[in-house]
């Protein structure tokens, strides 16, 4: 295969809701390529992407599938994305490491929840957009709405290139208004018939040609100045305007495709060829460091390491970008997050399943290769003379959690490794081992995100687990000034123990200071601050230890001490064995012995001194909340509103955005368990949900009261 110059290749990230056609536009393109000598159906389970056992049984793409197509001198390199927003991980990484994105619509849908979702990705990522709708010979397609929709969502950017004559069974002809022809096909499509276009359809050609040579014209200056002087440009000059706005995101051209039959698909790919910006036309990436890195191909050689996936009989094949320089079969390489070294023995380039060996890669190309020693996702491979390291894929946050652990207790240690090598895969799975919840929780994007995790490990590890409701992470904090005195005296023969606390807790508040007297039944208690200690709790709060000792009741040296019961208690709050936090405690008095006192003495102290002291000051329990906000289409917001309502939602406002209603509010963790399916469920998967966490607050009474319920029962049977 020739060796791709940076200048002659371009990187495409191909993305669409479920349903739009996506993995047949892939074997078309690869066939009109000369990649594949057929096209596979997913009927048959034949194609390139979606080759994984998993994908096959669901029916519908889980891993994105990088490929190639070599045409007219050109080499595209293109990543077929999943379009369930549970894999959205895939569709991030493809943009981070891609310049163009191709949205595919279904033509009898349109712009759906999946298309604004990767829009708006595009739009932080500032990525080009192509419009390319799909499935014109579907019955139920209507392209002049999909246009208007598409309009409404992102303004007068949106410019169409190409119309169809009809929508349909009886769709096989389009016009271009880019080279003012008409394109038509037979029933097996592929190569085109070429012809002038109709009279009947002239002038509206005209029309949509015009508008597409102003919005070309407009992101270039001298290209302006021609189209004022002579009100047209040339077809080069056209395209030279349009790589220029689409770069800028000055414009999204519209395409058409029937991917099924392949109609239109060769055009496309001569668009994308012509058109669309090559790699180093878009702007660089920088590095951990904030320093620019081009793709240059005289540069020092560093690859990021953007997937991984592990096959059957081969292991883990691990694809990359060539960010500056060149690569060899045979280089010696040094992993920058890991300081390791490693030797790239095979190089190849992808297409889904099959691999194809080549000798270099230059910047800005793509490859695979495999068998490398400690190479994970994420990582970056360096040549001599360069340390570059990269890190600008940020993921968002998880949606869905469930506890996780295996059906034969004994597989603990089996089941972290496999759940460890399968976050390589989609670093969207997030795994955690929480020491407070004492369950090992999966994170990922939605209940789908997990479920094809457990497909995963029962069907190809052989590993049963089950899934279980997470436990939430309560927080205890007190209302009221309370005071307690413990003393600890042991005595066995020999030296004894002895330690005797006597304090105050009360809730902590920032900026409220400590008061000189406190007041409990008749007694008066006057505090002279000796020496305070502010500690962040690795929970979140504070806990603020204050010694008010006077005349030496106690010695300074069994402070630390008694800090560490009243830490070691805080850990496990008395309504829920939940941690404690936000809590000041002022230690004012005590006694101790001259031979029997000893830390451990005043920790135990200070350790029941404290818990008798916290259950006397109103203990609250505090759950977490969550800021959310739900995009969903104005016909469901009432369901979703009506559905927050059981949640104990507070909402905190709507807005619209590109054709959908944003919907915002704040939710107890409690409530959001299975959000990601209810919602789904409400609005037939058409709408899509974002949380942040957002702070600790007191939980109604009643839950209060049922929590604490459930904790003694437990305890009892415990």
């Amino acid at each position: 295969m020739k060796v791709y110059q940076t200048n002659e290749i371009k990187n495409i990230a191909l993305l669409g809701n479920d349903g739009s056609g996506k993995t047949t536009l892939t074997e078309a393109l690869l066939y009109e390529g000369g990649v594949i000598k057929r096209r596979g159906r997913i009927t048959m389970k034949n194609t390139v992407s979606d080759y994984f056992p998993v994908e096959q049984e669901y029916g519908y793409s889980v891993f994105s599938t990088v490929f190639h197509v070599e045409w007219n001198g050109k080499k595209l390199n293109i990543i077929d994305c999943p379009g369930s927003d549970d894999f959205v991980g895939a569709a991030i990484t493809a943009l981070n490491v891609t310049d163009t994105a191709i949205l595919l619509l279904n033509g009898q849908y349109g712009p759906e929840v999946g298309t604004q979702n990767h829009f708006r990705y595009t739009e932080k990522l500032g990525k080009p957009v192509i419009f390319l709708v799909n499935q014109l010979d579907n019955e139920k397609c209507d392209y002049d709405m999909v246009l208007e929709q598409l309009r409404a969502s992102y303004g007068s950017k949106v410019v169409p290139v190409q119309y169809p004559l009809a929508t349909g069974p009886n769709f096989n002809s389009l016009i271009d208004v880019l080279v003012m022809k008409k394109y038509s096909w037979g029933p097996e499509g592929g190569a085109p018939t070429i012809e002038e276009i109709p009279d009947e359809e002239m002038d509206k050609a005209t029309e949509l040609n015009k508008a597409l040579i102003e919005a070309a014209a407009e992101h270039d200056e001298q290209l302006m100045e021609k189209f004022f002087e002579q009100e047209s440009l040339s077809e080069d000059e056209m395209r030279e305007g349009i790589r220029k706005g689409l770069a800028s995101r000055g414009m999204f051209p519209v395409f058409c495709v029937c991917a099924g039959k392949d109609m239109g698909v060769r055009r496309l790919m001569e668009f994308l060829g012509n058109v669309v910006p090559f790699v180093d036309e878009m702007p660089p990436v920088a590095d951990t460091n904030g320093e620019i890195v081009k793709p240059e191909v005289n540069a020092p050689t560093s690859l990021y390491f953007f997937k991984t996936s592990v096959e059957p009989h081969i292991g883990d094949v691990q694809y990359f970008k060539v960010m500056s320089g060149k690569i060899h079969e045979g280089d010696d390489m040094t992993n920058a997050d890991r300081g390791s070294k490693e030797r790239i023995a095979q190089l190849y380039v992808c297409a889904g399943a099959n691999r194809i060996k080549v000798e270099e890669l230059v910047a800005g190309d793509i490859g695979c290769t495999v068998k490398l020693k400690d190479v994970h996702t994420g990582n970056t491979l360096n040549g001599k003379g360069v340390d570059h390291k990269f890190n600008f894929i940020k993921y968002p946050n998880s949606k869905y959690s469930r506890a996780i652990k295996p059906v034969n207790e004994s597989d603990v240690e089996k089941m972290m490794s496999i759940l460890n090598r399968m976050r390589e895969e989609d670093p969207t799975w997030v795994v955690e081992q929480s020491k407070e919840l004492r369950q090992t929780i999966v994170h990922g994007q939605g209940e789908f995100h997990l479920r094809t995790l457990k497909w995963r490990m029962e069907n190809n590890d052989k590993m049963m687990v089950k899934f279980e409701e997470p436990r939430i992470p309560y927080r205890e904090t007190i209302t009221k000034a309370s005071r307690a005195d413990y003393r600890h005296k042991k005595q066995s023969g020999g030296a004894g123990q002895f330690g005797e606390v006597h304090l105050i807790v009360e809730p902590y508040i920032e900026g409220v200071s400590v008061p000189e007297t406190y007041k409990f039944g008749n007694q008066e208690f006057k505090i002279s601050v000796k020496n305070t200690e502010e500690i962040s709790l690795e929970w979140g709060g504070k806990l603020v230890f204050i010694n008010s000792i006077v005349g030496g009741s106690i010695d300074a040296r069994f402070m630390p001490a008694i800090l560490k019961g009243i830490m070691s208690r805080m850990e496990q709050g008395p309504l829920t064995g939940s941690y404690a936090r936000d809590v000041r405690v002022i230690v004012y008095d005590g006694k101790m012995h001259p031979v029997d006192s000893n830390e451990i003495s005043f920790m135990l102290a200070g350790r029941n001194a404290f818990s008798e002291a916290f259950r006397n000051a109103g203990p609250k329990i505090l759950e977490p909340i969550y800021d959310v906000e739900v995009f969903v289409p104005s016909d469901k917001m009432g369901d979703v509103m009506s559905d927050f309502q059981g949640r104990r939602a507070i909402i905190m406002g709507m807005s619209s955005e590109s054709g959908y209603e944003k919907l915002s509010a704040k939710v107890p963790l409690k409530e959001m368990s299975s959000y990601s399916t209810a919602l789904s469920s409400l609005t037939g998967g058409r709408a899509s949900f974002v949380m942040t966490f957002s702070s600790y607050e007191l939980v109604p009474a009643d839950v209060q009261d049922k929590l604490v319920k459930e904790f003694e029962a437990k305890q009892a049977e415990e």
